[in-house]
């Protein structure tokens, strides 16, 4: 068996032995394992045996916080979405089995292609009519994803729409406060106060995938207008449409931003501004997106609690990874970003 030399802590014969067994038409070649991830998010696995490929998701090694990745739950997200709406891929099985993995885990099918992070792949020209295609391509699966009728698709069991922005804007706030490391972050109590008093209305409800972004979809190697699939499922759910168009944007990128303390590429030649996503966007979908601005500062304000979480880990000694040193720098300017949504100032 060929690994990486990392995660001797995963007996990989009996994961071998348990797919075998569990998954017809696995070749009698000998298995490979690669490590795609690594860190404090979810780990995932590419398995290989002769022309047969397919990818292990699990948990983080040591303790976990509760409810936190969930891999049954994305599992079974997976097995009602992949149906009607194919960009997510196909999930083969899952298991619990404290001897088989210590935490558990679930295959699915592997998708070849491009993920985009920080720089546009030497596959692609780096052209403007690139940045273009991509921006196209990333709007219209957008769309399409928000398209699927819930009832119909039986997905209505995988979240609780009614009230869902509310407790996102609360329990956001508490997330925050619960890792606050004493830094002092300008207007964050003002932005908070007007996020709490101005919750929109919005009866309309879509799949919400949670964490929408470039470096969560793959794209076709020859072609940069073509998305083959989206990934990281595990915090989907049913609510408002708007949410996950606010954090989508919001980790979107405009050439005068300052440093968020994100990843981005979307802010190179031929990429749609926020302006330009958001109008293409409101052209595809036909919604009405006239409060969008309350949905944006949220976006923000969602992305500084997500750092200020890391920030917080690193800030304790928990995570030793001096990358993590100057997320204070890039929360302060998502908050910042975020002030400047809440007063129309950005779009």
């Amino acid at each position: 068996m060929q690994k990486d030399i990392a995660d001797r802590k995963i007996d990989w014969k009996k994961i071998e032995n348990y797919i075998r067994t569990k998954i017809d038409g696995i070749p009698n070649s000998e298995i490979e394992i690669k490590q795609f991830t690594e860190g404090y998010s979810n780990l995932t696995y590419m398995i290989k045996s002769g022309d047969w490929e397919a990818v292990l998701r699990r948990p983080p090694f040591g303790y976990t916080p509760p409810k936190a990745h969930d891999m049954e739950r994305e599992y079974r997200i997976l097995e009602k979405i992949h149906p009607v709406f194919p960009l997510a891929p196909e999930p083969y099985i899952y298991c619990d089995d404290p001897e088989i993995m210590d935490k558990h885990f679930y295959v699915m099918e592997k998708r070849n292609g491009i993920v985009i992070d920080d720089d546009i792949p030497i596959e692609f020209e780096k052209t403007a009519k690139t940045g273009q295609q991509i921006s196209e391509a990333v709007v219209k699966t957008f769309v399409d994803l928000q398209r699927i009728d819930v009832e119909k698709s039986n997905l209505n069991d995988i979240g609780k729409p009614e009230g869902y922005l509310t407790r996102q804007v609360y329990g956001w706030i508490k997330r925050y406060k619960q890792s606050s490391t004493g830094d002092e972050v300008e207007n964050i109590e003002e932005i908070e106060k007007w996020l709490m008093e101005n919750i929109p209305t919005n009866e309309e409800v879509t799949v919400v995938h949670n964490d929408f972004k470039l470096n969560n979809m793959m794209f076709d190697q020859k072609d940069p207008g073509k998305v083959v699939a989206i990934f990281d499922w595990e915090l989907a759910t049913i609510g408002d449409p708007l949410t996950d168009l606010g954090s989508t944007v919001a980790y979107w990128a405009d050439k005068d931003d300052p440093d968020l303390g994100i990843n981005t590429i979307a802010n190179n030649k031929g990429f749609y501004s926020r302006r330009e996503f958001l109008e293409r966007y409101t052209q595809l979908s036909g919604r009405d997106v006239s409060n969008f601005n309350y949905y944006l500062t949220f976006g923000f304000y969602k992305l500084a609690g997500i750092l200020q979480q890391l920030y917080y880990r690193w800030k304790i000694g928990e995570m030793k990874d001096e990358r993590f040193s100057t997320l204070n720098r890039g929360i302060s300017n998502l908050i910042e970003m975020a002030n400047e949504a809440r007063n129309n100032r950005l779009l």
